[in-house]
């Protein structure tokens, strides 16, 4: 059962990805050299390649020294957390944006809404009873905050911003940055909520003695 969640998740993550990048390439408006880097400027693209290679590395195993990070206890909980928090977003406040058809509209429910719901049903299945601390899930914060240091920085200079709600030259400073303190709190929130759901449904010890 397990192994069944892995492959559809690694078959529909990398599937969308690579969807995505080719219908970027197609409609580009730019180079390709801009396009791919416009292309892995994307939260939800980072984000979903990340759960991808977890279900990669999952299925057909790998070296855990070199992969350490997506080897760690918290790894399921931290990525689970930061794609339901890309389907929340893009629920509340990107949906409404646009309105894709065809393959777009396939893709676009994968990376948003479909993949999201897989991830969290398989984390609850299979990881939700694997004991976390919060020190360990605190450190996974880092891909966030590189990611929108990274966004912002070369936002300045290309005056490309992949999401209207960090348009420092649409917005101005102040509401970006209000922006970005939002979805870092709501990064925050979901974390606290999966460790809490994940220490409710972790067995007492009391319990495992009376079993055993």
């Amino acid at each position: 059962m397990r192994r069944n969640f892995e492959i559809l998740g690694l078959c529909m993550g990398w599937f969308a990805v690579m969807a995505q990048l080719y219908l970027m390439l197609q409609n580009r408006e730019v180079d390709v050299a801009e396009s791919l880097v416009r292309f892995f400027s994307y939260f939800t693209i980072l984000t979903n390649a990340l759960v991808a290679l977890f279900f990669t590395i999952n299925v057909f195993g790998a070296d855990q020294k070199r992969l350490a990070l997506l080897h760690g206890k918290a790894t399921p909980m931290a990525l689970t957390a930061f794609i339901i928090v890309v389907g929340l977003v893009y629920q509340v406040v990107l949906r409404k944006l646009w309105n894709p058809t065809g393959l777009q509209m396939v893709v676009d429910e994968l990376l948003h809404t479909i993949i999201p719901v897989l991830v969290y049903i398989y984390w609850v299945m299979f990881h939700a009873r694997t004991p976390v601390a919060w020190k360990q899930l605190f450190r996974w914060l880092l891909y966030p905050l590189g990611y929108v240091l990274f966004v912002m920085l070369r936002g300045h200079f290309s005056r490309f911003y992949p999401y209207p709600f960090l348009n420092v030259g649409a917005l101005g400073l102040a509401a970006t940055l209000l922006n970005i303190a939002v979805v870092c709190a709501l990064i925050v929130l979901v974390m606290a909520a999966l460790f809490y759901l994940g220490k409710l449904m972790q067995p007492r010890r009391g319990t495992i003695s009376n079993d055993q």
